[in-house]
């Protein structure tokens, strides 16, 4: 089955504002609007928030947010308006009532006066004889007189769809025909005793009046879909083209849950991964190209994305891999635009003033250069290059021990700061010259100077390259940097 797409494809992204933007649902607000994109169409944010109990502002401006920051911003919707609004179900209760009593004036619904206890009690009656429940549609039937007694007694009713005999056929774009039998779905609740609409009705009447061409969403709806068909038929409206995409599962391959880590946009940005690398790996949860391209540009994934390229078999979210292509986007960024990204992690630790000079900006450029390679998370760059920005930087024990607790040490510094003050220029090639130098003089091997000297200017045994880093220190601040473990090595052993 194909899905076609034309200029005037509108599809949607429909969260409901109970928590942070989980990663299935930022993926499938991607395939939409990579959809809309695609094909010149539109994409629509239609906030699904008629359960009050568990819907917050909080979360509302979460959802926002995050699809903000993914670059998923939205034609139609909250913030922006549009023909066919509002875009928040909170403010369409009217609209859902006024189908509802037409549903119920042409006897395609009917009112249901059975108490949460009585539908419960027949769940387990029915359990208990491994049937499945339904309704047990005695409310159908009532007469006139039956529901004034009953409202008499204050009884509130729920609107109930009359489901007919038969059986619902759902044609989905990935997973083709899909058959339901009527008699296992039975009726449902369309509004609720408080007026309320349930899931499944306002979303049929939202697409409908939204004019949404394409419903993509995740297959955990799927069962959903037979529910909403019936009320398309029953309401005459045409029918959208579905497409159902896996599920996102964990590398347990069981459904991606806390239990396999953070499974929130929000945490992502916290944790500063790119927004872009967000949108690529998410790309690829369930989608490729012919040639299994991994990485993107804008426009190259808008012009190559289809939803015919979408599999049918469930992801796997790998944290692993999603570092590692975040570290890839970082090494392919700009500069001055790494170091925007980086200053406020620096600044957050402290180790930077909130005002930040010329000189101050060329440091963290310098910085970011040679550290760049090893980064895959932006907060990496505190524990990587803090000592960069303090001279009162903790020594690592293990390479005390390894690398300075040896008897030539401590005389080896001490010539190493001698011919380092000394030297003139202070670069690299020179740098490098004297230390060669120095390990020849000493009988030493170059290692057994360059690493007792690292441990000294940055401590630990790890980073970028000592003649590099020494640099973009300067001499006098290696100079004292030298000091410093003399002293230590002198008060410890």
């Amino acid at each position: 089955m194909v899905a076609s797409g034309r200029a005037s494809s509108r599809v949607r992204f429909a969260p409901s504002p109970t928590g942070q933007l989980h990663i299935g649902g930022a993926r499938t607000a991607l395939f939409n609007w990579l959809f809309a994109r695609h094909h010149g169409g539109t994409f629509i944010l239609r906030i699904e928030d008629t359960d009050v109990a568990r819907s917050s502002e909080d979360f509302y401006q979460v959802v926002l947010d995050s699809l903000k920051w993914l670059g998923l911003h939205w034609d139609e919707g909250p913030e922006k308006g549009g023909r066919y609004g509002p875009y928040r179900q909170s403010e369409r209760l009217d609209i859902y009532e006024r189908y509802g009593r037409r549903l119920l004036e042409e006897g395609k619904a009917y009112r249901c006066y059975c108490s949460p206890q009585e539908l419960e009690d027949q769940k387990r009656r029915l359990q208990k004889g491994g049937e499945p429940f339904t309704c047990p549609r005695g409310c159908r039937t009532l007469s006139s007189e039956e529901r004034k007694n009953l409202e008499a007694k204050e009884r509130k009713p729920a609107l109930r769809f009359r489901v007919p005999q038969g059986t619902v056929w759902v044609d989905d774009v990935l997973r083709g025909r899909v058959s339901f039998e009527n008699k296992l779905i039975g009726d449902f609740i369309i509004l609720k005793s408080d007026g309320t609409p349930t899931y499944n009705f306002a979303c049929v009447i939202d697409d409908h009046l939204m004019k949404i061409t394409h419903i993509i969403r995740g297959d955990e709806h799927l069962p959903n879909t037979p529910r909403q068909v019936l009320l398309y038929q029953a309401l005459d409206f045409p029918l959208p083209l579905f497409a159902h995409i896996p599920l996102i599962l964990g590398k347990d391959s069981s459904k991606l849950s806390k239990r396999h880590g953070a499974t929130s946009v929000s945490y992502y940005r916290e944790q500063g991964y790119l927004p872009w690398t967000m949108v690529n790996y998410l790309a690829l949860l369930g989608w490729s190209t012919p040639d299994s391209q991994q990485f993107f540009e804008k426009d190259e994934l808008i012009q190559k994305f289809s939803l015919e390229r979408v599999g049918k078999s469930a992801a796997i979210f790998d944290p692993v891999k999603l570092e590692w292509m975040n570290g890839e986007y970082i090494r392919k960024m700009g500069p001055d635009e790494l170091v925007d990204l980086l200053i406020p992690y620096l600044r957050q630790a402290g180790l930077i003033e909130e005002s930040i000079d010329s000189t101050a900006h060329q440091k963290i450029l310098e910085v970011a250069g040679l550290e760049r390679e090893r980064i895959k998370v932006l907060p990496e760059i505190v524990d990587l290059a803090g000592f960069f920005f303090t001279s009162d930087f903790p020594y690592d024990p293990v390479s005390v021990k390894k690398r300075l607790e040896k008897d030539y040490v401590p005389s080896l510094l001490e010539e190493a700061r001698l011919r380092i003050q000394a030297l003139s220029p202070f670069e690299e090639e020179s740098l490098g010259q004297v230390l060669r130098r120095l390990a020849e003089d000493s009988s030493l091997s170059p290692s057994e100077v360059f690493h007792p000297l690292r441990v000294a200017l940055t401590g630990k045994m790890k980073g970028p390259g000592l003649f590099e880093l020494a640099v973009v220190l300067g001499k006098e601040e290696v100079v004292r940097r030298i000091e410093r473990t003399l002293e230590m090595l002198k008060n410890s052993f």
